[in-house]
């Protein structure tokens, strides 16, 4: 068969991958099938495989056979004027090398088809128990380990603060927060018809007298907080902080809802605030950070007295956890391969938060050396919003501090840089375009 031909063959299976009739994963037809179904040679269908594997869209597995591989990542941009691709520096999904080799060897048992039936049921809120003990182990420190009975179960984290807000605070109710706090609180607030009360903080966190004050002056119905790794200042709260804020949660009767989704990153800080005042508090995390945001599953520590109303929220806004994901989660616990991603991330952020104080070095930059983030306080002639504009001519995307704003008060001039999402290659290159921009003026940084 002449050479363009088996190409031509090749084209066809390449235009199904890339149509979406051959999807990534889908296990192609042995080679002598494959043959007979298009009518040529055994020899042309393996020049066939063997172009298609040259050009990334197939991977052949020893005794299981050919299979279209997952779309390789983009390559990342040179950071030239003007930039042909976005370096996305908001959105903060890390990704540890090796790791869906990792995460797939724990799927492999989810397989057979008596596990997968069982795996592919309703849950309730409470999930399993074995999902119930694998997330109790996995929450526990030298200090302190929660009741697997007070565990429910959501599909991601964001569903699980909605719930606890929901099940505290009713339409028309007042939610004390941070000043800057977790974007996405805002959107469930409005949802839920709550109004977000700023709570004023110092290096240290929420006030505790601050918390009382306001509280007197017209009363909160819930707190929403950030102890370890606050998003986006990279503040963990002391020891002394979390208990100080405890007994003042249990003096006011006031429960909050402690966000701890990137406390993984800290092993070392104090127990959670929930250890504290383990009556007043629901613990919010979830494994989009720890693992993947495409497979994941959230989950809160409630106590006793809220576990009705919290399952309830949970139920009637459709946000409970999926029975495959729960049991994928448990078995990647169970089997360290979990701890063993954890542990990666944990040296990957630190080597990126490095990076990005090397580069940036000079500037008003705040960040915990774990985290995969940092609070960025722009020079004097920098607004937050021409800054961003004049890093997105150049194909960087960073966030405002208005994105973190709760309440009516003006927000900073500053932005958070996201470390997680590209190759460290392409962070460094962006880092220093950044600060390249922040050197100059902003009208050296106009569109024409």
């Amino acid at each position: 068969m002449p050479t363009e031909d088996y190409r031509t063959v090749a084209d066809a299976v390449a235009a199904d991958i890339a149509a979406g009739r051959l999807r990534p994963g889908d296990r192609l037809a042995p080679q002598r099938a494959f043959a007979r179904r298009h009518g040529i040679a055994n020899s042309t269908a393996v020049r066939v495989y063997a172009e298609l594997a040259r050009r990334g869209l197939v991977v052949g597995e020893v005794g299981r056979g050919t299979f279209v591989r997952a779309t390789a990542p983009a390559a990342g941009p040179a950071l030239a004027e003007p930039a042909r691709q976005r370096v996305d520096l908001e959105l903060n999904y890390p990704v540890a090398e090796g790791q869906s080799e990792l995460l797939g060897a724990g799927l492999a048992p989810l397989l057979r088809p008596d596990v997968l039936g069982a795996a592919l049921r309703p849950l309730t809120a409470d999930g399993t128990p074995a999902a119930r003990e694998a997330v109790a182990a996995l929450l526990s420190g030298p200090a302190w380990r929660p009741d697997p009975r007070r565990l429910l179960f959501a599909g991601n984290g964001r569903q699980a603060i909605a719930a606890a807000v929901a099940a505290l605070v009713p339409p028309g109710g007042r939610l004390g927060v941070e000043p800057l706090t977790y974007p996405a609180i805002a959107s469930v607030a409005a949802r839920l018809g709550v109004s977000l009360v700023p709570v004023p903080c110092d290096e240290d966190g929420v006030r505790p007298d601050a918390l009382a004050a306001l509280h007197a002056a017209a009363p909160l119905h819930a707190l929403y907080l950030q102890p370890t790794l606050h998003n986006p200042l990279g503040v963990t709260m002391s020891g002394d902080r979390r208990a100080e804020l405890a007994a003042t949660l249990g003096r006011l009767g006031l429960h909050a809802v402690e966000d701890a989704v990137w406390a993984f990153l800290r092993p070392d800080a104090p127990p959670p605030l929930a250890a504290y005042a383990p009556g007043h508090v629901i613990l919010t995390d979830s494994l989009s950070k720890r693992l993947a945001p495409g497979l994941t599953a959230g989950f809160a520590l409630v106590p006793g007295a809220l576990t009705a109303p919290v399952a309830a929220a949970l139920r009637s806004a459709g946000g409970l956890a999926t029975g495959f994901a729960l049991e994928a989660a448990t078995r990647w616990i169970g089997d360290g391969t979990l701890d063993t991603v954890m542990t990666a991330k944990r040296h990957d952020a630190a080597a990126r938060a490095r990076l990005a104080a090397e580069r940036l070095a000079g500037f008003a930059v705040s960040a915990d050396p774990h985290a995969y983030f940092c609070w960025w306080r722009l020079p004097g002639r920098w607004r937050a919003d021409t800054f961003v504009a004049a890093a997105a001519r150049h194909g960087i995307a960073v966030t405002p501090a208005a994105a973190f704003a709760a309440g009516k008060g003006g927000a900073p001039h500053a932005v958070r840089i996201g470390l997680a999402s590209p190759s460290p290659q392409v962070l460094g290159r962006a880092l220093d375009t950044l600060a390249v921009i922040a050197k100059g003026a902003p009208e050296d940084n106009s569109a024409e």
